[in-house]
This record gives C-alpha cells, structure tokens and sequence, in this order.
C-alpha cells in the first residue's frame, strides 16, 4: 500500500471565521491620522504627496460612505474638527 497523505479534516464554520482577518472602520479612520501625521513630520518628499494624497482621500471616502450617520451631524462635524491627541511615535533618528 502506498504511503498517502493524512486526509484534510473539514473545517467547521467557526474554524474558518476564527482566523479571518478584519479591517474596521476604526482602522480606516486611524489610517486617515496615520497619514495626517506623517504629512505633518515631514515623512513624505513633494513627489509622493499627490499619490498619499489620493490614497488618504479614498479612504476617507469609503469611511464617510460607510460610516453610521450621528443625528447631530453638526456636532459630528466639531468633534472632527477638535484636535486630536497625535499617536506617539518613537524617534529612531540618529541611531
């Protein structure tokens, strides 16, 4: 008899969800920031910021697309305008 590989076993449906990866509005909307502070620092040469620039724009078109709408969406346009606290980033500057 020859030697066979041992037969898959099927997954169930909670085995093949439980490894799927996720994307979430959240990490839409912190790819928006990501950018903003990068542009800010300075990480971006002049050549790049049209092609960042269309990238940040689609994404924030998909997140305003599919994002919940807020009954007060005046006070949905503040908070966005309210400065946000920049993630802290480590200087790896000169080593």
């Amino acid at each position: 008899m020859p030697n066979r590989p041992p037969k898959k076993k099927n997954k169930t449906m909670s085995e093949q969800t439980e490894n799927k990866p996720e994307i979430t509005l959240n990490d839409f909307s912190a790819i928006i920031r990501i950018i903003d502070v990068a542009s800010r620092r300075g990480a971006f040469e002049g050549k790049e910021l049209s092609s960042v620039g269309n990238v940040r724009d689609k994404v924030e078109a998909f997140l305003s697309f599919y994002a919940p709408k807020q009954d007060g969406e005046g006070e949905a346009a503040a908070a966005e305008e309210a400065p946000t606290e920049e993630p802290a980033v480590e200087n790896t500057e000169g080593e």
